[in-house]
């Protein structure tokens, strides 16, 4: 078997919410990364599946064809596994690999970014040169995006942050000391001419005391923006609707490191009608029916292999785990993604990708779930001990209302009987958000200390008799009360607002935890040793591709 790129899956989705590239969690799907293996003829296959998203979307918006996309794209970080063989991203390895440096030229995909650029490791240099490309091309640029929706609001912020520095650049003709890159330099320099009307026109923008529209008013002939914003991704859909000043949102692709999958049809449908197209080429795909939940409300009883129905018995409106064999080695993979079948193209059944299992947080790539989640916070507050202070009930969410988004935990505490009060330094509970962020896994690590993905944890103590206020408002909307339990993650709305109503102090943590590539436990070989489908566990790690 030949053998091709090796990578650590950590790049889009969201998480596993789909579309361009890697479609969302790019291999992330909660906990620590696996070896994947690869093949020399994937990156073909992969390729195959990139060329029919243009003829798709050019059907719903002509005249592509006649102008540039500014697409962000990044590269991260590498390693070696202890066997020797390069482990990489599954994008960072498709950027790398001949099929995007030695693509031919093609009208309906002339990037704003050079190639140079893209594989910049340095994150603050390649952002500050394609957004300075992008701003050269700005009359030419008819589409925007990235992968996530969660990386092209993090571009966006860097905009806002440094357009001051980009607009000096534009007006001078010549590239700031802030990149130091010599490739990246000569790269920027062939496209970079002293504009001074283009620098006043994208100063007088960004100067108005409000961003809505921004983008539409930066790259005033942008028909759609291109990211993520199924699955998790959807916390971002207001955001990029107030930043997009009513551009469309497509998701075009839905894929993961295991395999690419499939396309979206449909792609200037509104988000929460997408649904994707499976291609049979691509892998075998089988199909695990949803248990109906149990008396606590769970969905984890153990399936059966003999419960597996192929592509073409899926029914209409039935909840699926979605299983893959696959051409480089993995055999009834359970993907971990929960499916439902929303129409038929012809007699070819389209999926609403609707979860991730067992995932309660997550704002980048990563993947938190809730024994994870558990654990973490089990482990922090016994910080609070030498204070007399316990964990009476916690519960988290996903912030997504700050660049970039943060998890969120809600702690309400108590004092052992007979103790005297003594307050709990603000300091004591840094540590306890730094204690969390340490014990989440490297995916969440890496996208806090290397990608800057993700923001610092924040605790928000909350005044005592909060969760029995929570109950109350469970049991007012009909919750039985023999079987509720405190919810560990909750969404933006009511809920948040009746937790945030409630907050008597808030902490944040005061560094980044620690993570270094391919140290520690990233490395794993569970992928390689996977069972068949009704005995095997969900993925639960992101993974790596290893040849």
């Amino acid at each position: 078997m030949s053998t091709s790129h090796a990578r650590v899956k950590s790049d889009s989705n969201n998480g596993r919410t789909r579309t361009c590239d890697d479609g969302g969690s790019s291999g992330t799907s909660g906990g620590e990364r696996k070896l994947m293996p690869a093949i020399a003829d994937e990156m073909d296959r992969r390729s195959l599946l990139y060329s029919l998203l243009m003829p798709v979307m050019s059907q719903a918006v002509p005249g592509l064809d006649r102008g540039r996309c500014m697409y962000l794209y990044f590269v991260k970080a590498e390693s070696r596994t202890p066997g020797g063989h390069p482990a990489r991203p599954v994008l960072t390895s498709f950027y790398r690999s001949r099929h995007f440096l030695e693509r031919p030229h093609d009208p309906y995909t002339v990037h704003t970014s050079p190639d140079e650029a893209v594989l910049c490791v340095d994150a603050y240099q390649s952002m500050y040169a394609q957004l300075l490309c992008g701003l050269v091309h700005r009359a030419d640029v008819l589409r925007v995006g990235a992968v996530f929706a969660s990386g092209f609001l993090r571009a966006i912020r860097f905009l806002e942050k440094h357009w001051q520095r980009l607009c000096r650049d534009l007006r001078r003709g010549a590239l700031g000391a802030e990149v130091t890159d010599r490739s990246v330099r000569a790269a920027v320099a062939r496209v970079l001419r002293a504009d001074p009307a283009l620098a006043d026109a994208v100063e007088a923008e960004c100067a108005r005391p409000s961003w809505q529209g921004i983008i539409r008013r930066v790259w005033p002939g942008t028909k759609y923006i291109d990211v993520i914003v199924t699955g998790a991704m959807a916390q971002y859909i207001p955001t990029l609707e107030f930043y997009g000043g009513g551009l469309p949102l497509t998701c075009t692709m839905y894929a993961s490191s295991e395999s690419y999958f499939g396309i979206n049809l449909n792609p200037m449908c509104k988000p929460s009608e997408v649904a994707y197209t499976l291609i049979p080429t691509m892998c075998y795909f089988e199909f695990l029916p949803l248990p109906q939940p149990g008396p606590g409300g769970t969905d984890d009883a153990d399936p059966d292999h003999r419960d597996l129905v192929d592509l073409v018995d899926v029914k209409l409106g039935h909840e699926y785990e979605l299983v893959v064999t696959t051409y480089s080695g993995l055999y009834r993979y359970r993907v971990g993604d929960v499916l439902r079948v929303a129409g038929f193209k012809n007699q070819a059944p389209m999926f609403k990708f609707l979860r991730r299992k067992n995932v309660v947080l997550s704002i980048d790539s990563d993947k938190t779930d809730e024994a994870e989640l558990h654990a973490a916070v089990s482990g922090a507050v016994q910080h609070l001990a030498p204070f007399g202070a316990s964990l009476v009930e916690y519960t988290s969410y996903a912030d997504a209302g700050t660049i970039p988004g943060h998890y969120v935990l809600f702690w309400e505490l108590r004092l052992r009987a007979g103790d005297v009060p003594v307050p709990v330094p603000a300091s004591v509970f840094e540590d306890c958000c730094l204690a969390v962020e340490e014990a989440l896994n490297s995916v969440y690590r890496q996208g806090r200390a290397a990608d800057r993905s993700i923001g610092p944890l924040e605790i928000r103590v909350v005044s005592d008799g909060t969760f029995d206020r929570l109950m109350d408002y469970a049991l007012a909307r009909g919750a039985s009360i023999n079987q509720y339990k405190v919810p560990r993650c909750v969404h933006p709305g009511p809920v948040v607002e009746l937790l945030d109503g409630r907050v008597q102090a808030s902490y944040v943590s005061p560094k980044c935890p620690k993570w270094s590539p391919g140290g520690g436990k990233q490395w794993s070989s569970d992928a390689a040793a996977k069972k068949p489908a009704a005995a095997a566990g969900s993925n639960n790690g992101g993974g790596a591709v290893v040849a």
